[in-house]
């Protein structure tokens, strides 16, 4: 995995990282080579929360982390698609640390630099879904991560939407209750099925569908054969991402699966590897820590990359 240090004498110093989630925003700081500085707040991620709770949180973060006079601050977000998505970010990112150079990314990148490596493939399952890739010549691509009203298969949320339809099209076929139906009601403090309709329309969030999907899990290990189905197209759909990533790239790996459910569900991981296999794509990690810690390998190669460039002639 990435080395959670930088080297000082090749790296900028303080160094601020920013792992800009939809449930949360982590920030850490760099100082002599070290982490001297860890912090979490509220999300600041503009398509999970409005601009002045972003602020907020990005206060609260600052506030927690002793205001760091950071000369480089690296961020990775989701939902940055464009130069303008990066532009706004930075934008809020700024007041707090005048005068720093803020690089603000994908948060795909993050997690591939956190695996260990600066070309390959980077896969998110958590809230959402995402894979990012880059390869030798510095070509990237990109699949997914468009968004729960588009995308997102193989996600939390989208595991979550997939037990409510399913429950209640065994309602409309007059079935009673099944294992899944009964632990989504549980989880939703709801007593029939036909109550879900009227719950997820009326104003729940994309997180808290997300956190539903322990329920399908649960079902799937008592041998609950839809919620077999669920997690096992779940892993199919993370793995065809992660293989048009690669293929457009025409690299061979590593895949990097991370975030909240690709580093913490077994059952998924399985089923990724699995359809990974089928595609021809062996060389597979399971990131075993948070994204954040791909900051010193990042920052140490946009380094490495200004000190190459030849310098203006007077």
């Amino acid at each position: 995995m990435a080395n959670n240090t930088f080297n000082p004498t090749s790296s900028p110093d303080p160094v601020l990282g920013l792992d800009i989630g939809g449930s949360k925003t982590r920030g850490m700081v760099w100082s002599g080579g070290q982490v001297v500085a860890d912090a979490s707040a509220g999300s600041a991620n503009v398509q999970n929360v409005s601009v002045a709770d972003a602020r907020k949180h990005l206060a609260e973060l600052f506030a927690a982390l002793g205001h760091p006079a950071a000369k480089v601050v690296f961020a990775g977000a989701g939902g940055v698609d464009t130069d303008d998505d990066a532009a706004a970010l930075s934008a809020l990112i700024a007041p707090f640390v005048p005068g720093a150079r803020i690089t603000v990314v994908h948060d795909t990148r993050l997690l591939l630099a956190a695996g260990g490596a600066s070309t390959g493939v980077a896969v998110i399952a958590g809230t959402g879904s995402a894979a990012w890739g880059a390869n030798d010549a510095g070509d990237e691509a990109r699949a997914g991560g468009w968004g729960y009203l588009l995308g997102d298969e193989g996600s939390g949320y989208w595991l979550g939407r997939e037990a409510v339809r399913h429950s209640l099209h065994q309602m409309d076929l007059g079935a009673e209750p099944d294992l899944l139906t009964r632990g989504l009601l549980d989880y939703c403090k709801l007593s029939d099925p036909g109550e879900l309709i009227g719950h997820f329309h009326a104003g729940t969030t994309r997180r808290y569908w997300a956190a539903a999907s322990p329920v399908i899990f649960a079902a799937a290990a008592q041998g609950h054969a839809e919620a077999l189905r669920m997690v096992d197209q779940a892993g199919s759909d993370l793995a065809a991402m992660a293989h048009q990533v690669a293929t457009q790239l025409g690299v061979p790996g590593p895949v990097v699966l991370g975030s909240g459910l690709g580093s913490n569900v077994p059952a998924l991981q399985e089923a990724f590897r699995k359809h990974l296999a089928a595609k021809g794509l062996d060389d597979v990690r399971i990131l075993d820590q948070d994204p954040i810690f791909g900051v010193p390998l990042l920052v140490e190669a946009q380094a490495s990359v200004a000190a190459a460039r030849p310098t203006a002639k007077s």
